[in-house]
């Protein structure tokens, strides 16, 4: 069997389905709690090579800027067991000058919530290893996925 676990299943909203596999699980059949921050960042990965960042994505190799996790968060909302599956909807947050937010919301197919949490990767110059600006090709791009903001 090569079935993979994950796939990206829409690219606006960006959501990647992933499949919890037994592996993922103690012997109980619950995943690990552990697991759960895999499958944000790995939706958060999926969601940076999309733009164009990240893994093989060109932009970030051109303008020598790493963007290494500054912060990290995550609540849990249900359990999962083997072969239940969720989509790991990725939204942007709010764009700083060196930092952005990625949210990441798991829905079970009946629609509640499974786990939202927060990615935050901080822009760093490759050769010093401090702060800068984020990138205006990458600010670009985390542009049509800002998540909707409500009026007040």
């Amino acid at each position: 069997m090569n079935e993979s676990s994950e796939i990206v299943v829409s690219d606006l909203p960006f959501t990647v389905r992933r499949t919890a596999r037994w592996s993922d699980c103690d012997p109980a059949g619950v995943v690990f709690a552990g697991r759960y921050t895999d499958y944000l960042l790995e939706a958060v990965m999926y969601f940076m090579r999309r733009i164009g960042y990240g893994g093989n994505g060109q932009a970030g190799r051109e303008s020598e800027v790493g963007l290494p996790c500054k912060h990290l968060s995550l609540t849990f909302h249900a359990s999962l067991y083997p072969e239940d599956v969720v989509d790991i909807r990725v939204e942007v947050g709010e764009i700083r000058t060196h930092t952005f937010d990625l949210i990441a919301r798991a829905y079970l197919p009946d629609g509640r919530l499974a786990f939202e949490g927060q990615f935050t990767p901080i822009a760093i110059r490759g050769d010093a290893r401090t702060s800068t600006d984020i990138p205006t090709a990458l600010r670009e791009a985390l542009q049509p996925y800002l998540l909707a903001r409500e009026e007040a």
